[in-house]
């Protein structure tokens, strides 16, 4: 997680990152996996979501998990010894400064990281010096602007503007996942593929219903209603409703959706910047 990190490092948004994880591992991780072997980085594994299922689908690759934050990384630490995944090591250290070999790695994962970057091409530059020729960058994201629902309400859509706006200020990006392609493009990659991931939630979903509108999306928006009063973006009241419309799409008539986007860029052996 960076330093700047617009949610917190509360116990509660610990919470959140591990029901989304565990509320999306099909829809973004279907189709992620590597090859027995394969030394992979994880870049920004924050409290360790994401790396217990990328370590327990590929078994016989051998992961390193990067992380700036040590209390994040010993969350990580934590959750994979209790997962007993033996093939992770992990380490302490900045994206755009890694302790770490260049060309070293046959694949990158970074997931839910640059849209807190105030220098997105920057660090997957740096990442990409990582990687080996041939090898892979997968890159998730998602995208504020992407979210729908019913019944609609422009005070949901305030408090979800309240998230994006802080997230603004702190030098990140809430829309990333619309950009990843040229970002990608910007920072040298010349074989990129980009494929959206929508979350689509009605009532006959009750897990996505629980896991990603009310402990995930809805939780996130709540979890800055403090930052967002203090900075008088909107009044305790304005807030509150804001809140209330989006659980208003939780009832048997609601629906709630969002897109993340998953990008792949190979590093070719031979290429010349776009």
């Amino acid at each position: 997680m960076p330093q700047n990190y617009v949610h917190g490092y509360a116990p509660r948004e610990h919470r959140r990152l591990q029901d989304q994880a565990d509320t999306l591992v099909d829809l973004l991780h279907a189709d992620t996996a590597f090859p027995p072997g394969a030394r992979v980085l994880e870049a920004g594994c924050g409290v360790g979501a994401q790396t217990v299922t990328l370590a327990g689908r590929s078994p016989h690759a051998r992961f390193t998990a990067l992380e700036i934050s040590g209390a994040s990384l010993a969350e990580a630490r934590r959750r994979v010894a209790a997962a007993g995944l033996p093939n992770v090591a992990f380490l302490q250290g900045d994206i755009f400064r890694p302790p770490l070999a260049p060309e070293s790695f046959d694949a990158i994962f970074v997931c839910f990281v640059l849209e807190h970057l105030a220098q997105p091409v920057a660090a997957l530059e740096t990442l990409k010096g990582l990687l080996k020729a041939g090898g892979s960058l997968t890159v998730i994201e998602g995208d504020h602007g992407s979210t729908i629902f019913h019944p609609d309400s422009p005070a949901a859509r305030a408090v979800i503007d309240c998230q994006v706006e802080l997230q603004r200020r702190a030098g990140g990006n809430a829309h990333i996942g619309r950009q990843l392609y040229p970002l990608l493009r910007r920072a040298g990659f010349a074989t990129v593929r980009v494929a959206p991931r929508m979350v689509y939630v009605d009532a006959s979903r009750p897990h996505l219903v629980e896991g990603f509108t009310r402990r995930t999306f809805t939780a996130m928006i709540q979890g800055v209603r403090a930052p967002a009063l203090a900075a008088g973006l909107l009044g305790a009241d304005a807030f509150d409703a804001g809140l209330r419309a989006l659980q208003r799409t939780t009832e048997a008539d609601g629906v709630f959706g969002y897109t993340f986007f998953k990008a792949v860029a190979v590093k070719d052996r031979e290429q010349e910047r776009p």
